[in-house]
């Protein structure tokens, strides 16, 4: 990455739009200049129902940004969700140019380019290339194999594919807003290096972020990335569960939520009164006892976890996890709700505790996460450049033509 260079990263979400905008300072780190949200409504279960409204979002947000940070802001990166995203396992053995002088860089940017040579399926499409591990002829692993005296190296490497008509819909949504995508990266993905700790950055690992509508499923096998979706559940089912069984409104059925947040019923201390006020029948007002409330924040969380084990089971990547890692505005703020999950997936479970994680608010972690993983991505050579979207045949091509700017200087 080059020092100076602004990464513009959007996600967007089920209840809202998030923008982080960060400059790669002289230690290669990331200074974040801005930051901006917005409440959106232009997706629901994980599908596109609002073009125009995502769009005006977009052009709120990027507006804001411009004045705050005196820029004019042409691109951003843009998260995707995991249900439209396949992942390819690829392996490429790589002769180098020349053994004498050590592996170089182009080598490794030529191998990484190899990888995309995968039959690909139908209505999908490459939108990323991700060496994850390099294993030099004499068996060594390394993360940077640059410099080794090896006269061949094997790259192990994930190929990033996404669904075509979801990539139409964004590339869509962002003519509206005038803006270019710079790239699209999976919502697990760029959390990954933020959420995960040091260990568990090397150890097989989901990762769980469940957000207001979506529960996003990353699973890494150390530095592999080899499994994602999207379960279009989260922490506002939680809230109308509430609203309905107790015949309140959605906004006191949020607010009891945040106050007893508690996932399971056994851990109540003291099963207390509660009065509700918006209760919808003549009276205008009842009387429940606590155990009633997290009764029902239990009888959810435990099918959101349920259809995460039961996706996970289906596609064969259970026996490959050894913890999972709770993120997310709609899980961690409710207590036990690691130890609810422990009981459904008969696996570790914790809340996410990276060390970069209390540094960033809830509502841009991802946003922020996407940044991160942007800036610091080994052997690219450039992430400042914006793609031209005047067609959606063009938005395809230029993508491939972006990852070959990654890799080739």
């Amino acid at each position: 990455m080059a020092i100076g260079d602004i990464i513009v990263g959007i996600d967007i979400g089920t209840s809202k739009v998030s923008l982080v905008i960060g400059e790669v300072n002289n230690f290669n780190q990331i200074e974040v200049i801005c930051t901006a949200s917005h409440r959106c409504n232009g997706i629901q279960k994980g599908k596109i129902i609002d073009e125009n409204e995502i769009a005006s979002c977009i052009s709120k947000l990027i507006k804001e940004a411009e004045t705050d940070a005196n820029l004019k802001i042409n691109s951003a990166y843009v998260t995707i969700p995991g249900k439209y995203i396949t992942i390819v396992q690829n392996s490429v053995v790589k002769e180098a140019k020349d053994k004498f002088a050590g592996i170089s860089v182009k080598d490794v940017g030529s191998a990484i380019i190899q990888a995309k040579d995968i039959d690909v399926p139908e209505g999908k499409q490459i939108i990323d290339i991700v060496g994850s591990q390099f294993i030099l002829e004499n068996g060594k692993k390394v993360t940077d194999p640059v410099g080794n005296l090896s006269g061949s190296f094997t790259l192990k490497a994930q190929v990033i594919l996404a669904d075509k008509e979801y990539m139409r819909q964004l590339a869509s949504v962002f003519r509206k807003a005038d803006l270019d995508i710079d790239g699209l990266v999976p919502v697990t993905l760029a959390q990954r290096s933020l959420v995960l700790d040091t260990n568990e950055l090397n150890d097989n690992i989901m990762l769980l972020d469940i957000g207001a509508g979506n529960t996003d499923i990353g699973v890494f096998e150390g530095p592999n990335f080899v499994y994602t979706n999207t379960i279009p559940v989260g922490g506002d089912n939680i809230t109308r569960d509430i609203a309905i069984v107790l015949n309140i409104s959605e906004e006191e059925a949020d607010k009891l939520k945040r106050q007893y947040a508690l996932a399971l019923k056994s851990f109540i201390d003291n099963d207390n009164e509660i009065l509700l006020t918006t209760y919808k029948d003549d009276e205008g007002k009842k009387i429940i006892k606590s155990s009633e409330l997290i009764e029902i924040i239990e009888a959810r969380i435990e099918e959101i976890f349920s259809l995460v084990n039961r996706d996970i089971t289906t596609h064969g990547v259970k026996a490959r996890i050894n913890n999972v890692i709770l993120t997310g505005q709609g899980i961690t703020t409710i207590n036990k709700s690691d130890v609810a999950g422990k009981i459904i997936f008969n696996i570790p479970v914790k809340i996410a505790t990276g060390r970069l994680i209390s540094m960033v608010r809830p509502e841009y972690r991802t946003a922020y996460s996407l940044v991160r993983y942007i800036a610091s991505r080994p052997f690219a050579k450039t992430v400042g450049s914006s793609i031209d979207t005047d067609s959606e045949e063009g938005l395809f091509r230029t993508l491939w033509e972006r990852i070959k700017e990654f890799f080739y200087s």
